[in-house]
């Protein structure tokens, strides 16, 4: 379940930070509870961007700017928060983030980005070839297997790979 709940672009002055602009994907929260979900990810956002390193990046349970289910892809959620800020920048130079408020900010892509991301494989190119590239190698390496073999079991017996190599194998490429 690849899951993007909130987006957000906060600006970190010296005691606190400010929003300047959020988006949110609340649909699969009941209508009831979508108002304390929203406010909880404000929370956290806010109190994790507090306590990290200006440019730091975190990966933590509640994901930090990016909230998202714990099985979105890592890589994905830290290129897209580099993405957005790069576009936030191009829109509204840095230093003028510190007299900004959310309700001043005009920045309609930060919605289509929650959009697009949502599925990680379609608007991650990179991962979609990785994935077309495991396709493509698992039927290529079947193709040439004898009847009766799989390979599974070429890899259990195998004395050429190492142990990582075949529990690679088995987390990775399965």
């Amino acid at each position: 379940m690849d899951k993007l709940y909130a987006m957000s672009v906060l600006y970190k002055g010296p005691n606190d930070s400010t929003v300047l602009k959020a988006a949110f994907e609340l649909q699969s929260f009941s209508f009831f509870q979508r108002s304390s979900a929203q406010e909880f990810m404000c929370f956290a956002t806010k109190t994790i961007v507090e306590r990290t390193a200006s440019g730091a990046r975190q990966s933590i349970k509640q994901k930090g700017v990016l909230i998202s289910h714990d099985e979105y892809p890592h890589l994905v959620a830290h290129i897209l928060l580099t993405k957005t800020l790069d576009e936030f920048s191009a829109k509204f130079l840095s230093y003028s983030w510190s007299s900004l408020n959310e309700t001043q900010v005009t920045f309609n892509e930060l919605n289509t980005m929650l959009a697009k991301y949502q599925n990680p494989k379609e608007a991650y190119s990179l991962m979609k070839r990785q994935q077309n590239l495991k396709i493509t190698l698992h039927n290529r390496i079947e193709a040439v297997l004898k009847p009766g073999e799989n390979l599974d079991d070429l890899v259990a017996k195998s004395e050429e790979l190492s142990m990582p190599s075949k529990a690679l194998y088995i987390a990775k490429l399965l």
